[in-house]
C-alpha cells in the first residue's frame, strides 16, 4: 500500500478541525429537448468553533459534489472574529447586504443563540453561545449570511479600540 503524499495528510488534517453547517441547497431546472436537467446549488458555512468563520456557494448536477463545492469555497474564504470570553461577541453591530439587514447582539451568559436559520448556522461553526440576532428585509439565506458575516467583520476588540484613541483599555470600558 502506498503512503499518502504529505501535503494530501496535511490539508485533511487541517481540514478535520473545521465544522461545516448545511444552510440552504437550490434546486434549478434547465427545460431541454428531451425533458428537465436538474442542477442544484448549495450554500455552506464553515467554522473552527474558536472564532474563524466563512461561507461558501457551490453548484453542480449533484447534490453531494455541490456541498463539496460550497465547502471548499467555504474554506478558502475564512475570517477571524475576536469573541468576549469565547463564547460571545464584544458589541452590539448590524451588517447589510442587499436588502438584507442583520443586527447582532452581545448576550449574558445563559442566552444561547436567539438568531434565526442562517445566522443560527454562522454562530454554531464560530463557536458562539450567546447572542441575541435579528433580520430585517430580505430572508434569502445568501444575503442573511452575507450580512451577518459584514457585521462580524466590523467587531473591534477594546484593546484595537483603545490602541486606535490612544487610551488604555481601562479608560475605555470604565
Amino acid at each position: 500500500m502506498a503512503r499518502e503524499p504529505r501535503e494530501r495528510r496535511e490539508r485533511e488534517e487541517r481540514d478535520s478541525e473545521f465544522t461545516d453547517k448545511l444552510v440552504h441547497i437550490n434546486r434549478v431546472a434547465k427545460v431541454v429537448k428531451g425533458g428537465r436537467r436538474f442542477g442544484f446549488a448549495a450554500l455552506v458555512v464553515v467554522g473552527d468553533e474558536k472564532g474563524r468563520v466563512g461561507f461558501g456557494h457551490g453548484k453542480a448536477r449533484e447534490v453531494p459534489e455541490a456541498i463539496r463545492k460550497a465547502t471548499e469555497a467555504a474554506k478558502r474564504g475564512l475570517i477571524r472574529v475576536p469573541l468576549r470570553e469565547g463564547r460571545t461577541l464584544h458589541h452590539d453591530v448590524a451588517g447589510r447586504h442587499g436588502a438584507g439587514k442583520v443586527y447582532l447582539r452581545a448576550a449574558p451568559p445563559g442566552t444561547g443563540i436567539i438568531a434565526g436559520g442562517p445566522m443560527r448556522a454562522v454562530f454554531e461553526v464560530m463557536g458562539v453561545t450567546n447572542v441575541l440576532a435579528k433580520c430585517f428585509g430580505s430572508t434569502n439565506p445568501y444575503n442573511v449570511v452575507r450580512a451577518t458575516l459584514n457585521g462580524l467583520q466590523a467587531m473591534n476588540t477594546p484593546a484595537e479600540i483603545a490602541a486606535r484613541r490612544g487610551k488604555t483599555v481601562e479608560e475605555i470600558t470604565g
